[in-house]
């Protein structure tokens, strides 16, 4: 393995679709403890789920995966990926702003 795939990276993910109401905060939460990366995830006003990661690239990619697929009850009609500069010291994974 190369140090740039352990090296951390961080990305944020803009996901669309049917993903508030569903429990799709929890289910991201708990997808980020299982797979071990750090950041948060939060709704938008515009009724999508933002999400602030930052793990190795390994990680991220599995992470990318389950936000494609989501909980049971959601549908996911497009996941945005973007670069994001790591944040020092973030080490757990949280939920924002559950209003």
């Amino acid at each position: 393995m190369t140090s740039s795939e352990k090296s951390i990276q961080a990305r944020r993910f803009l996901v669309r679709g049917r993903v508030q109401g569903v429990g799709f905060r929890w289910f991201i939460e708990r997808e980020a403890h299982v797979l071990g990366i750090a950041g948060w995830v939060r709704n938008n006003h515009d009724g999508s789920v933002e999400v602030l990661a930052q793990g190795t690239r390994d990680q991220l990619l599995g992470l990318h995966s389950r936000l494609r697929e989501g909980p049971p009850a959601a549908r996911v009609d497009a996941v945005d990926v973007a670069d994001a500069t790591p944040v020092n010291g973030m080490s757990s994974f949280r939920i924002e702003g559950a209003w």
